[in-house]
């Protein structure tokens, strides 16, 4: 296999997320309009065949030589607009969740379509940030797919949009596909959008220059990313670093380039730019406990504590706590931040936050004196808790 990167032609499992814009030709496509009508495959939903063609084909030649890939595919909403007569996404949830109806159905029916060219079966995989907060779903949807790449399967993967309400959805499927990507331990991101690379300025502005490979934070210091985002997508270029932050820290290379580049990209061609990975994998219970989940409160410790827990790797426990906030019960995750409100670390609490500001800033054998042996645990065991900073100091 042709290819200047060997981190990507190497790859044996993959993910591949295509945004929204790449996928949908939406608002030029509306019902009973006459663009509508024009495009291929199906009346008013607006749906770019042509992309979603020449991205299955990509990723069946892939496939052909032995690799598992997976298709983070955004797309349900934009192609529902259409078939409702809606001319713009709609800002209401209910609004949203019925365009995601009606768009789902089609989209995953083209990609249906253009697997079938190759003889290859795809099978639909929706997603909540639910699913990957709770732990036993998370390990579902770990089965699920492991299972779909023995039957020789390409899983469509997308946030399910249906049911989604603001407190549980992912925001963007550029973190979805991060997080899928650690889920199956994939050895491979590719991030596609109407953008073919990052670039040091929005690359309509002149003297802005393509970033061919990023290989530490330092490269990334000098870029100013400008307006990002699109009409009928959540997504943009912040999204898409935060994304390759998340896969990278894991230890998974990613590749960020046009949807139009997906063949090059996955040959390893010199196209788009190229991610290094800047971190060692991390067990799935941390990385979920780090990425997945939406904290309840924060803790605010003291700088001793904040030393132990970041430099010595021990458990927070009360003597070490000087604040409490949020409504949290026992088992929540919550942030640790210290006494500037930095976040530190993240993990699952073992008190009820009505009970700590009567234990905080005292001993464990205090506790247990005054209140039996069960106040004798730690506020978060090290053991289910991640740090999110290199060092305290």
């Amino acid at each position: 296999m042709s290819g200047t990167r060997p981190e990507v032609t190497a790859a044996q499992t993959i993910v591949v997320k295509i945004g929204s814009s790449s996928v949908t030709s939406y608002p030029a496509a509306r019902a009973g309009s006459a663009a509508a009508d024009d495009q291929p495959g199906g009346s008013a939903s607006g749906l770019r065949e042509e992309n979603i063609a020449a991205l299955a084909a990509a990723v069946a030649e892939r496939v052909s030589r032995g690799a598992h890939c997976v298709i983070v595919s955004s797309g349900a909403i934009a192609a529902g607009l259409g078939p409702l007569g809606l001319v713009s996404r709609p800002r209401d949830l209910a609004t949203q969740q019925a365009a995601a109806s009606v768009g789902q159905s089609l989209l995953v029916r083209a990609y249906a379509r253009a697997f079938a060219v190759h003889r290859i079966t795809v099978g639909q995989i929706l997603l909540t940030s639910d699913d990957m907060i709770r732990r036993a779903h998370y390990r579902n949807a770990e089965r699920t797919l492991r299972r779909l790449f023995e039957l020789g399967v390409v899983p469509i993967v997308n946030e399910n949009d249906t049911v989604v309400t603001d407190e549980i959805r992912f925001g963007d499927n550029d973190r979805l596909a991060a997080l899928v990507a650690h889920l199956i331990r994939a050895d491979l991101l590719v991030l596609l959008s109407d953008v073919d690379a990052l670039y040091t300025a929005p690359p309509n502005r002149p003297g802005a220059r393509r970033i061919e490979v990023v290989s530490s934070e330092r490269d990334l210091d000098a870029i100013d990313l400008g307006g990002v985002g699109t009409a009928v997508g959540t997504g943009g270029m912040i999204t898409k670093i935060e994304a390759a932050r998340l896969a990278t820290s894991a230890g998974i290379p990613v590749v960020l380039t046009a949807a139009t580049a997906v063949a090059a990209a996955l040959r390893g061609d010199d196209v788009g730019t190229f991610f290094r990975p800047t971190g060692r994998r991390m067990s799935s219970r941390l990385l979920w406990l780090a990425h997945a989940t939406a904290p309840r409160g924060r803790l605010v410790l003291d700088a001793g504590a904040v030393a132990a827990v970041v430099d010595r790797r021990l458990s927070l426990l009360p003597a070490g706590v000087v604040g409490v906030h949020g409504d949290f019960n026992a088992g929540d995750p919550v942030d640790l931040v210290d006494e500037h409100g930095r976040r530190v670390a993240r993990g699952l609490v073992n008190y009820d936050a009505a009970d700590l500001p009567n234990l905080i800033g005292r001993s464990t054998w205090e506790l247990a004196q005054q209140f039996g042996p069960d106040y004798q645990r730690e506020v978060v065991h090290r053991d289910d808790l991640v740090v999110l900073v290199r060092r305290s100091r």
